[in-house]
């Protein structure tokens, strides 16, 4: 059997591609939307791609599934569980077939049985992998998004991203039951594969390493003695509490995933536009985002431009801040393009029209800057109340100390909550050391904000001077000198 792991550090997303070689077949699950990594990784082993599956409806990124069963003929196996709601649509012109708890894909000498793991998601299948060609019992799980290493799927994304209400407990419980009834009847010895690494949103606390066994969750995973004294009321507390932010983007690929999405076919390939045609999209309402880093930024950008840098998490960001019904030019060096397009299209973010290479023809005097004040001025203003701190990191970051009396809202949702952000005074914004806040403050200056200043050096620097902070835990106002611990 050929068992190998495809990861894409970007998302933090993991897919698999399992082949018999007795037969030359394989088997893909979870693919991401750029399909090529599977065609070339089977072609290299001499295996033809006969099946395509995933564990749930995801969330983080538009399913390659569909693309790839295209492709490449294969069957397609999507859950049958979860309920009306959670049945997939779109499947018109694909082989397809609705599979549930206990129902077997064979590739070969290869089996994969699906357990049905509800909790994530009401629908989520986990696979167990057997080798028939050496045993009769399953080495592997793949889990997808229900047991991660060291951690398990977050059970909130339904409440927090969809606005299905009342959903994160009930889930949190079905969570539990699905530990205790599936995973935890496993051999100690089985490996676990995971949909997700350390850095996916899907939950809390994911291991840095890309694989763990069912022993070694059962004593050390944090839940582990929660299942083992069965005490589901405060499992259910702890794993709903201080779960990171969802990103907003999360809703759209629920109803692309589960409703379909364009087929591609290839990867799009925007081309470099000429002055007169990059003026007229801007013109026309097209999005320009600005792939530089947030210092190029700073130091002159076209007026209305998102910083989005081209670096980890583009991907997130850009479903985070990128709306879906206009179309993308990029300011990107063009060695970049090909790379950045792959990442826009894993989050359905299909329509990139075009790019500049670099503001050249640009006078500096048509171009913004973005306000920067030192964190002595920023401290000065604070105490006088002159400016609003607008603390743009995540909920946790911000609980764990922050500026007394800063409001807090996370980079991502800025543009959605421009409400909360006031026009009327200045806004000094701040993360840990200015790269969110960056990509925040342009986001706001695109949309109209003239009273916008970037903390430079970020809260680090705030602490540096031993200037107060504020904890969640206390509310007290405390020396980050003395300290140390926030």
């Amino acid at each position: 059997m050929l068992f190998k792991q495809i990861y894409e550090p970007d998302l933090a997303q993991a897919s698999y591609l399992i082949g018999c070689q007795a037969n030359g077949t394989a088997v893909v699950v979870d693919p991401r939307r750029d399909i090529s990594v599977y065609l070339e990784e089977a072609g290299k082993n001499g295996l033809s791609i006969v099946a395509v599956t995933e564990t749930h409806i995801h969330a983080d990124y538009l399913s390659g599934a569909r693309e790839l069963a295209k492709a490449t003929g294969a069957a397609l196996y999507l859950s049958g569980e979860g309920g009306q709601d959670w049945q997939y649509k779109g499947l018109e012109g694909l082989k397809h077939v609705l599979i549930n708890d206990g129902d077997e894909i064979k590739i070969g000498n290869v089996r994969l049985q699906a357990l049905h793991t509800p909790g994530h998601t009401p629908e989520h299948i986990s696979f167990l992998v057997t080798d028939g060609a050496t045993t009769d019992k399953p080495g592997f799980v793949l889990t997808g998004d229900f047991v991660f290493v060291g951690d398990i799927g977050r059970p909130d994304l339904l409440e927090e991203a969809a606005g299905q209400a009342g959903t994160a407990e009930p889930g949190a419980r079905r969570m539990f039951q699905s530990i205790q009834e599936k995973f935890l009847t496993l051999p100690d010895y089985v490996q676990v594969w995971p949909g997700h690494g350390a850095g996916s949103a899907c939950g809390k606390a994911l291991g840095a390493v890309p694989s763990t066994t069912v022993g070694y969750e059962r004593r050390f995973a944090w839940w582990a003695d929660y299942l083992a004294a069965n005490h589901q009321a405060q499992f259910v507390q702890t794993l709903l509490a201080d779960q990171p932010e969802a990103p907003s983007y999360f809703s759209m690929m629920k109803k692309l995933n589960r409703d379909g999405m364009p087929i591609l076919g290839r990867l799009p390939e925007p081309a470099k536009l000429a002055a007169e045609e990059f003026q007229k999209l801007l013109a026309g309402g097209a999005v320009l985002v600005d792939t530089r880093d947030k210092l190029a930024f700073a130091g002159g950008h076209i007026k209305g431009a998102i910083n989005i840098p081209a670096t980890k998490n583009f991907s997130t960001w850009a479903g985070w801040l990128l709306p879906y019904d206009k179309p993308l030019v990029l300011v990107a060096n063009p060695e970049l393009i090909p790379d950045l397009a792959a990442k826009l299209i894993r989050v359905g973010l299909d329509n990139i029209v075009g790019f500049i290479p670099d503001l050249e023809g640009y006078a500096e005097s048509e171009l913004e800057t973005v306000p920067q004040v030192t964190v002595l001025e920023t401290e000065a203003k604070w105490r006088r109340g002159e400016a609003v701190i607008l603390d743009v990191r995540a909920a946790d970051e911000y609980k764990s100390g922050h500026i007394p009396g800063a409001l807090n809202l996370h980079a991502g949702r800025v543009m959605r909550n421009l409400q909360r952000v006031p026009k009327d005074r200045p806004v000094v914004l701040h993360c840990a050391s200015g790269d969110r806040s960056s990509t925040a403050i342009s986001a706001l200056l695109a949309a109209g904000y003239t009273n916008v200043m970037n903390l430079t050096g970020g809260i680090r620097a705030w602490q540096e001077q031993g200037f107060l902070l504020e904890t969640a835990s206390d509310q007290g106002l405390t020396s980050h000198k003395e300290k140390s611990s926030v």
